[in-house]
Protein backbone atom coordinates (compact mmCIF):
# COMPACT_ATOMS: atom_id res chain seq x y z
CA UNK A 1 0.00 0.00 0.00
CA UNK A 2 1.55 3.31 -1.07
CA UNK A 3 2.27 6.19 1.24
CA UNK A 4 0.30 8.49 -1.08
CA UNK A 5 -2.75 6.26 -0.70
CA UNK A 6 -2.40 6.29 3.08
CA UNK A 7 -2.17 10.07 3.31
CA UNK A 8 -5.06 10.62 0.89
CA UNK A 9 -7.22 8.16 2.80
CA UNK A 10 -6.33 9.92 6.06
CA UNK A 11 -7.27 13.31 4.62
CA UNK A 12 -10.58 11.88 3.43
CA UNK A 13 -11.28 10.57 6.94
CA UNK A 14 -10.59 14.04 8.37
CA UNK A 15 -12.99 15.60 5.84
CA UNK A 16 -15.69 13.12 6.85
CA UNK A 17 -15.35 14.37 10.45
CA UNK A 18 -15.55 18.14 9.91
CA UNK A 19 -11.82 18.35 9.29
CA UNK A 20 -10.83 17.89 12.91
CA UNK A 21 -9.85 14.87 15.01
CA UNK A 22 -8.17 14.01 18.26
CA UNK A 23 -5.24 11.59 17.99
CA UNK A 24 -7.21 8.83 19.71
CA UNK A 25 -10.09 9.31 17.25
CA UNK A 26 -7.75 9.28 14.25
CA UNK A 27 -6.12 6.03 15.39
CA UNK A 28 -9.51 4.43 16.04
CA UNK A 29 -10.58 5.36 12.50
CA UNK A 30 -7.55 3.60 11.04
CA UNK A 31 -5.06 6.42 10.54
CA UNK A 32 -1.55 5.23 11.35
CA UNK A 33 0.46 7.49 13.73
CA UNK A 34 3.24 7.82 11.14
CA UNK A 35 0.69 9.04 8.57
CA UNK A 36 -0.73 11.55 11.04
CA UNK A 37 2.70 13.02 11.82
CA UNK A 38 3.70 13.00 8.15
CA UNK A 39 0.63 15.06 7.28
CA UNK A 40 1.43 17.45 10.13
CA UNK A 41 5.06 17.82 9.01
CA UNK A 42 3.95 18.35 5.41
CA UNK A 43 1.65 21.19 6.47
CA UNK A 44 -1.53 19.30 5.52
CA UNK A 45 -2.66 19.25 9.16
CA UNK A 46 -2.42 21.95 11.83
CA UNK A 47 -1.92 20.89 15.42
CA UNK A 48 -4.29 23.22 17.27
CA UNK A 49 -3.81 21.61 20.67
CA UNK A 50 -2.04 18.70 22.24
CA UNK A 51 -3.36 15.63 20.46
CA UNK A 52 -5.80 17.67 18.34
CA UNK A 53 -5.38 18.06 14.58
CA UNK A 54 -7.24 20.04 11.94
CA UNK A 55 -7.06 20.25 8.16
CA UNK A 56 -4.80 23.15 7.23
CA UNK A 57 -6.92 24.21 4.24
CA UNK A 58 -9.98 24.97 6.36
CA UNK A 59 -10.87 28.60 7.15
CA UNK A 60 -9.21 29.91 10.34
CA UNK A 61 -10.99 29.03 13.56
CA UNK A 62 -13.27 31.83 14.74
CA UNK A 63 -12.76 30.96 18.40
CA UNK A 64 -9.91 28.45 18.66
CA UNK A 65 -9.65 28.41 22.47
CA UNK A 66 -13.29 27.42 22.97
CA UNK A 67 -13.07 24.82 20.20
CA UNK A 68 -9.97 23.20 21.71
CA UNK A 69 -11.52 23.11 25.19
CA UNK A 70 -14.76 21.61 23.86
CA UNK A 71 -12.87 18.89 22.00
CA UNK A 72 -10.44 18.09 24.81
CA UNK A 73 -12.83 18.45 27.79
CA UNK A 74 -16.30 17.66 26.36
CA UNK A 75 -17.92 17.52 29.82
CA UNK A 76 -16.96 21.16 30.53
CA UNK A 77 -19.35 24.11 30.18
CA UNK A 78 -17.90 27.52 29.26
CA UNK A 79 -18.77 29.94 32.07
CA UNK A 80 -18.20 33.34 33.70
CA UNK A 81 -15.87 35.75 31.84
CA UNK A 82 -15.52 33.42 28.85
CA UNK A 83 -19.30 32.98 28.57
CA UNK A 84 -19.96 36.71 29.06
CA UNK A 85 -17.40 37.49 26.32
CA UNK A 86 -19.03 34.98 23.97
CA UNK A 87 -22.43 36.63 24.54
CA UNK A 88 -20.83 40.10 24.17
CA UNK A 89 -21.81 41.11 27.69
CA UNK A 90 -18.41 42.30 28.85
CA UNK A 91 -15.51 44.43 27.67
CA UNK A 92 -13.14 42.07 29.49
CA UNK A 93 -10.76 40.12 27.27
CA UNK A 94 -10.46 36.56 28.60
CA UNK A 95 -6.85 35.51 29.18
CA UNK A 96 -7.92 32.02 30.25
CA UNK A 97 -10.95 29.91 29.41
CA UNK A 98 -13.32 29.71 32.37
CA UNK A 99 -14.99 26.30 32.55
CA UNK A 100 -17.49 24.70 34.89
CA UNK A 101 -17.11 21.06 35.85
CA UNK A 102 -19.43 18.97 37.97
CA UNK A 103 -18.27 18.58 41.55
CA UNK A 104 -16.34 15.40 42.33
CA UNK A 105 -15.31 14.85 38.71
CA UNK A 106 -11.66 14.36 37.86
CA UNK A 107 -9.83 17.62 37.33
CA UNK A 108 -8.94 18.17 33.69
CA UNK A 109 -5.45 19.33 32.83
CA UNK A 110 -4.94 21.41 29.71
CA UNK A 111 -1.81 23.48 29.07
CA UNK A 112 -3.04 25.24 25.96
CA UNK A 113 -5.22 27.18 26.11
CA UNK A 114 -4.92 27.92 29.82
CA UNK A 115 -8.11 27.12 31.73
CA UNK A 116 -9.60 28.17 35.06
CA UNK A 117 -11.87 25.54 36.61
CA UNK A 118 -14.94 26.26 38.73
CA UNK A 119 -16.76 23.42 40.45
CA UNK A 120 -20.53 23.45 40.12
CA UNK A 121 -23.11 21.08 41.58
CA UNK A 122 -26.74 20.15 41.02
CA UNK A 123 -28.94 22.53 39.04
CA UNK A 124 -26.21 25.18 39.13
CA UNK A 125 -24.24 22.92 36.79
CA UNK A 126 -26.97 21.42 34.63
CA UNK A 127 -29.36 24.37 34.12
CA UNK A 128 -28.96 27.05 31.48
CA UNK A 129 -26.57 25.14 29.22
CA UNK A 130 -26.68 26.05 25.53
CA UNK A 131 -24.86 24.20 22.75
CA UNK A 132 -23.37 26.45 20.08
CA UNK A 133 -21.79 25.18 16.89
CA UNK A 134 -18.42 26.91 16.59
CA UNK A 135 -16.43 25.88 13.53
CA UNK A 136 -18.58 22.72 13.27
CA UNK A 137 -17.77 21.76 16.86
CA UNK A 138 -20.55 21.65 19.50
CA UNK A 139 -19.49 23.87 22.41
CA UNK A 140 -21.42 23.92 25.69
CA UNK A 141 -21.82 27.46 27.02
CA UNK A 142 -24.09 28.83 29.71
CA UNK A 143 -26.74 31.12 28.26
CA UNK A 144 -26.67 34.86 28.97
CA UNK A 145 -29.11 34.75 31.89
CA UNK A 146 -27.30 31.89 33.61
CA UNK A 147 -23.92 33.55 32.92
CA UNK A 148 -25.18 36.73 34.58
CA UNK A 149 -26.39 34.85 37.65
CA UNK A 150 -23.03 33.09 37.83
CA UNK A 151 -21.24 36.43 37.59
CA UNK A 152 -23.08 37.68 40.69
CA UNK A 153 -22.47 34.39 42.48
CA UNK A 154 -18.73 34.62 41.81
CA UNK A 155 -18.55 38.42 42.13
CA UNK A 156 -15.79 38.17 44.74
CA UNK A 157 -13.62 36.30 42.23
CA UNK A 158 -14.34 38.15 38.99
CA UNK A 159 -15.40 41.54 40.42
CA UNK A 160 -18.82 43.04 41.11
CA UNK A 161 -18.06 45.68 38.46
CA UNK A 162 -17.90 42.95 35.81
CA UNK A 163 -21.27 41.54 36.88
CA UNK A 164 -22.89 45.00 36.90
CA UNK A 165 -21.43 45.86 33.50
CA UNK A 166 -22.88 42.63 32.07
CA UNK A 167 -26.27 43.34 33.63
CA UNK A 168 -26.35 46.84 32.10
CA UNK A 169 -25.45 45.47 28.66
CA UNK A 170 -28.07 42.75 28.85
CA UNK A 171 -30.78 45.08 30.17
CA UNK A 172 -30.64 47.03 26.89
CA UNK A 173 -31.32 44.00 24.72
CA UNK A 174 -34.78 43.29 23.30
CA UNK A 175 -34.42 39.68 24.47
CA UNK A 176 -34.06 40.77 28.11
CA UNK A 177 -36.40 38.81 30.38
CA UNK A 178 -36.30 39.65 34.08
CA UNK A 179 -38.28 36.57 35.12
CA UNK A 180 -35.88 34.25 33.31
CA UNK A 181 -32.90 36.04 34.83
CA UNK A 182 -34.34 35.75 38.34
CA UNK A 183 -35.04 32.05 37.74
CA UNK A 184 -31.30 31.47 37.36
CA UNK A 185 -30.56 33.88 40.19
CA UNK A 186 -32.63 31.63 42.49
CA UNK A 187 -30.76 28.55 41.28
CA UNK A 188 -27.46 30.31 42.05
CA UNK A 189 -28.86 31.67 45.34
CA UNK A 190 -28.16 35.29 44.47
CA UNK A 191 -31.72 36.60 43.92
CA UNK A 192 -31.58 38.91 46.95
CA UNK A 193 -28.25 40.29 45.75
CA UNK A 194 -29.29 40.78 42.13
CA UNK A 195 -32.82 42.12 42.58
CA UNK A 196 -31.90 45.62 43.87
CA UNK A 197 -29.52 46.15 40.94
CA UNK A 198 -32.13 44.90 38.56
CA UNK A 199 -34.80 47.21 39.96
CA UNK A 200 -32.41 50.16 39.81
CA UNK A 201 -32.04 49.62 36.06
CA UNK A 202 -35.76 49.23 35.42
Amino acid sequence: MSKTYNTQKALDIFRQHNGQLRTSEALRLGIHPATLYALRDAGELDQIGRGLYRLADLPPLSNPDLVVVARKIPQAVICLISALAFHELTLQIPHVVDIALASHTERSILKQPPIRVYWYSGLAFTEGVEVHQIDAVPVKIYGPEKSLADAFKYRNKIGLDVALEALKFFRKRPTFNADKLLHYARICRVEKIMRPYLEALA
